[in-house]
C-alpha cells in the first residue's frame, strides 16, 4: 500500500510540475526602444506644442515609458541622451520637456515663460528615444532612469534593432 501511495504522489508531482499559471509571452517581457528621428513640434492652442504618436502593437498596461531627448554628439558614434521631463534655463526664459503615455499612444510636450517660436532650435528637427520597461522589471530601484546608456545596459537592449516610427 504504501508504494502505491509513494507511485501516486510522485505522478501527481510530475503532473503537476508541468502546470504553471505564468503566461508570459516574450512581448512582455523584453524592452523595447522605438526612435522619432528629426521630428517637430506642431502647434495648436489647446495643447501648445505637442509631438503625438501610437504605439503599434499597444503596449501593456503595467508597462513603463521613459523618453529621452537628443541634446548633442560627442562624435558621430556617441550621442548624448537627456530624460525628460527636463526644465532648460535659456537667455529667453525657461523651456520645459514633457510626456504622458498610455498602452496604446504617448504625447511629448513642449512648453515655456516665451514664445518657443524665438528658439526654433528646440521644437524642430528633435530626435527621441521612447524605451517601453516591461511593468516586472520596472522596479529596479537602484538603477538611474535618468542615463540613457544605463537603462540600456540594464535592460539589455540592442540598439541596433532599434525601431523608427517616423
Amino acid at each position: 500500500m504504501k508504494r502505491i501511495t509513494i507511485v501516486l504522489a510522485f505522478i501527481g508531482m510530475i503532473s503537476l510540475q508541468g502546470c504553471t499559471t505564468n503566461d508570459d509571452i516574450d512581448n512582455d517581457t523584453i524592452s523595447q526602444v522605438f526612435e522619432l528621428r528629426n521630428v517637430s513640434f506642431g502647434y495648436n492652442p489647446n495643447d501648445g506644442y505637442t509631438i503625438y504618436q501610437t504605439f503599434n502593437p499597444q503596449i501593456f498596461s503595467s508597462d513603463v515609458v521613459l523618453i529621452y531627448r537628443l541634446t548633442g554628439l560627442i562624435n558621430s558614434n556617441t550621442p548624448i541622451w537627456q530624460s525628460i521631463p527636463r526644465t532648460l534655463y535659456l537667455p529667453e526664459g525657461e523651456l520645459d520637456y514633457d510626456f504622458d503615455f498610455s498602452s496604446v499612444d504617448f504625447t511629448i510636450y513642449a512648453g515655456g515663460t516665451y514664445n518657443l517660436g524665438l528658439t526654433p532650435s528646440f521644437i524642430t528637427n528633435q530626435t527621441f528615444r521612447i524605451v517601453i520597461v516591461p511593468g516586472y522589471f520596472s522596479k529596479n530601484s537602484s538603477l538611474d532612469y535618468n542615463d540613457y546608456n544605463a537603462v540600456v545596459k540594464a535592460y539589455n537592449i540592442d540598439e541596433s534593432k532599434i525601431k523608427k516610427l517616423n
